[in-house]
């Protein structure tokens, strides 16, 4: 089995093959994250002992993580926002650093008008202004920030990894 890395690649710069079967069962697990492996077994014609195995394997490889999420909102963090950023030299020490910060919840390293884009989950105003003003602007490199803050959700799903 492939160890446990942020990275799904494998030695060859190349992402983990998945076949049909692999996606049934992605696809059981993003209608309910709780479905019992025998119930998924039997919609995808194997054992639930095969099920097991392969959801770890899966796992393992970083192309899946079962996790509850939630509506930030009812759970006391009242302010969202996306920023986008620019880095003068090295962009990976700048998205290592916002990766340790626990109010950074995606970071991606982009081409266009940013070189980063992060999405921020905060408690409130003021915890976002700490966050950007005293956290992000400082880190060496960071040229510049454009923050994106959310009004409402109007929609968040992840069906999108068996379509």
């Amino acid at each position: 089995m492939a160890s446990r890395s942020a990275d799904p690649r494998n030695g060859h710069g190349t992402s983990p093959t998945v076949d049909a079967v692999s996606l049934a069962i992605i696809q059981q697990l993003q209608e309910d994250g709780r479905r019992p492996y025998a119930a998924i077994g039997k919609a995808v014609g194997l054992s639930e002992a095969a099920v097991r195995q392969r959801v770890q394997k899966l796992q393992d490889q970083g192309v899946m993580q079962i996790v509850a999420v939630t509506d930030p909102l009812t759970v006391g963090f009242r302010r969202q926002a996306m920023v986008g950023i620019n880095v003068e030299g090295d962009l990976d020490p700048v998205a290592e650093a916002l990766t340790a910060m626990a109010e950074c919840e995606y970071v991606v390293m982009t081409a266009g008008s940013f070189d980063l884009m992060v999405e921020i989950v905060c408690e409130d105003d003021d915890h976002l202004l700490e966050v950007i003003n005293k956290r992000i602007r400082t880190l060496p490199g960071v040229r510049s920030t454009e923050s994106f803050v959310y009004l409402k959700l109007k929609k968040q799903t992840y069906m999108w990894g068996t379509r």
